[in-house]
């Protein structure tokens, strides 16, 4: 019976493999192996007994159900590994484990993990931002309104409201590529880290182990590799999935009834929106997300609380860790790829985008008005007055901010008729807009190549 929805219900089942119990056995009997290849290679095992181990180090011949059975005896994870892999190996079980303590084995199998994950994670942000790209695109010059503090400020662009989303994605990437190598770190310095139980070539051994499964070598650790680690993955973690809820809120918000102006695809054929409101095209898969996005931010305490280790260690961190690391991991990964979903299959209405703004009688253009009486020599304190004055008139009579400005002595002698229509087209409002979207554009595009 399922139990965790990210059983049944969330995230993809390649990355949950990565973190599944068969992903961690079978990336512990790899590291488990290396260790046997690194002795090789310094000369204290033979190359025959190094195939040996190499042949039985894999799930199919060291299986988890052989280790579960001998962990229900021993109470011990990674003793009942060593001796099933012993059992395995016959005669040349002798060198299994040979100077490693658990937990180099069990950090190691993690850094695996992360960077089989970080591998994921990347590939779907690549996606998200190749999606973002085409939608800042295509929309460069799509003139909407802009908001502030929940009401109509300016106009503003599609195009360039997706450009701020483009950017902020790309620096999320180039966040990952740089935390990466400092992420994705094993260890392999025994039980308290000094290296005594492998001997006089203790870094040797550690370097060779960790390069060879193509992991980063720490300097010092205790037992456990640092967990400032973890908390730097965690935190990019909850970082993008931040990201990607501030897209989804806007996109919820511009699908409001009452604005209209964008939102998330709908298969009018075949979807439901609601059991009882036949009508409803609810933004299902952003409010499934943003949710989730939520979840992945709350592992972020946890996972600081989780580097507290008592001395060269204690097990607080471990049972803690099994949660936060697969579950954050899995649950970003499903938010990326909801919304790049979501953003490729986006709907948006550039009528309605400028009814909004028509809506408003010409009241987001007073900062136009005021702009150009300063040019005509105004002060601009003067003009800011002029044109609030006009404003809140316009407001009180349920008249067009452009017929009382057509009477207002300071802007009438100032402006042909002509000219003040010009400084009332919101497209004439929208200052460089253009430009931004497409550096923007460029720079993530380059970013992903």
């Amino acid at each position: 019976m399922a139990f965790c929805p990210l059983d049944y219900r969330y995230g993809c089942q390649d990355f949950k493999h990565i973190w599944s119990e068969l992903g961690r056995h079978e990336r512990q009997l790899e590291v488990e192996r290396a260790l046997i290849w690194a002795h090789m290679k310094m000369g204290k095992v033979s190359e025959s007994d190094y195939k040996i181990v190499e042949s039985i180090s894999n799930s199919e011949t060291v299986t988890k159900e052989r280790v579960s059975e001998i962990e229900a005896e021993t109470r011990h994870d990674i003793m009942a590994l060593t001796k099933a892999m012993a059992e395995a190996a016959g005669e040349a079980g002798w060198c299994i484990h040979l100077g490693a303590t658990s937990n180099d084995i069990v950090d190691t199998a993690v850094a695996l993990q992360l960077r089989d994950s970080i591998v994921l994670l990347r590939e779907q942000l690549i996606n998200l931002i190749s999606v973002t790209a085409n939608l800042a695109e295509r929309e460069r010059d799509t003139v909407m309104l802009g908001r502030t503090h929940g009401q109509a400020a300016v106009p503003i662009t599609f195009g360039l409201k997706v450009a701020v989303w483009l950017d902020e994605l790309r620096r999320q990437l180039v966040r990952l590529d740089e935390a990466a190598p400092r992420i994705a770190v094993g260890k392999f310095l025994g039980a308290v880290g000094t290296g005594a139980a492998q001997g006089e070539g203790a870094r040797e051994l550690q370097r060779l182990i960790l390069t060879h499964l193509g992991l980063g070598t720490p300097l010092a650790t205790t037992q456990v590799v640092g967990r400032d680690r973890y908390i730097e993955y965690v935190s990019w973690l909850a970082n993008v999935a931040c990201t990607c809820e501030k897209i989804l809120q806007e996109i919820r918000n511009l699908q409001r009834s009452e604005i209209s102006e964008a939102g998330e695809g709908f298969d009018v054929k075949k979807q439901v929106g609601s059991s009882t409101m036949a009508h409803k095209k609810n933004p299902i898969k952003s409010e499934n997300a943003s949710g989730l996005a939520r979840i992945v931010r709350s592992f972020i305490i946890p996972t600081y609380e989780n580097a507290l280790l008592w001395h060269e260690r204690d097990l607080a961190n471990s049972s803690s860790e099994r949660f936060t690391l697969s579950h954050g991991s899995a649950l970003c990964e499903d938010v990326l790829s909801k919304t790049a979903n979501v953003l490729q299959n986006l709907w948006v209405d550039k009528d309605k985008m400028l009814e909004n703004i028509a809506n408003q009688k010409g009241l987001v253009m007073a900062e136009k008005v005021m702009i150009e009486l300063v040019n005509h020599g105004i002060g601009r304190d003067e003009a800011h007055e002029v044109l609030r004055s006009a404003s809140f008139e316009a407001i009180n009579n349920g008249e067009e901010l452009i017929d009382v400005c057509s009477r207002t002595p300071a802007i009438s002698a100032a402006f042909t008729a002509e000219e003040l229509e010009a400084m009332f087209e919101p497209a004439n409002h929208i200052g460089v807009s253009g430009e931004i979207v497409d550096e923007a554009v460029e720079l993530a595009r380059k970013a992903i190549v």
